[in-house]
């Protein structure tokens, strides 16, 4: 038997995202208000951000700054720092909310579940036994302890002072 685990209150996201005139995470970057589009830090190449439409607390993305939906042509300088933020983020997040676990991965494509296609993103979401509730599949609300901006709050801090290491 097949079990489906719905996240309804992704809906508004997912049923607009195709219909977006502008990338959200171009217009993030433009808008140079780091707060208001929760912009944690910003390195040479990519910048990390977190998600306005989060599965758990701390869901976090990692783009390039250019705008472009083919990873493999990424330059290296650009894919190693991105790999560089990724270790930052787990690290962060795993000091600070100390989850069980992370969801890390990068959507290439419609088909393979890209809400922003053109521009490659990728998310890392913590994880706890658990986070998943009766309360989107029933009252398309999902819970939180606390929302974006006391999250952003919370690990702005943490991202300003903390180097991502360096495999070099």
């Amino acid at each position: 038997m097949s079990s489906y685990i719905t996240a309804p209150w992704r809906g508004h996201y997912v049923r607009n995202a195709l219909r977006m005139k502008d990338c959200i995470f171009c217009l993030a970057l433009r808008g140079r208000d780091d707060r208001k589009a929760y912009i944690l830090h910003r390195g040479r190449h990519n910048f990390i951000i977190l998600n306005r439409f989060p599965y758990t607390v701390g869901h976090l993305m990692i783009a390039p700054f250019r705008h472009t939906a083919d990873f493999g042509r990424v330059a290296k300088a650009a894919s190693d720092e991105l790999a560089d933020l990724l270790k930052l983020s787990v690290r962060i997040l795993g000091r600070r909310d100390k989850p069980h676990g992370f969801n890390i991965g990068l959507n290439l494509g419609v088909c393979a579940g890209a809400g922003v296609a053109d521009h490659f993103h990728v998310h890392v979401v913590p994880r706890w036994p658990g986070d998943a509730n009766f309360m989107p599949v029933l009252g398309e609300t999902k819970l939180f302890i606390e929302d974006l901006s006391a999250t952003y709050d919370r690990l702005l801090p943490l991202f300003r002072r903390a180097k991502p290491s360096s495999s070099r």
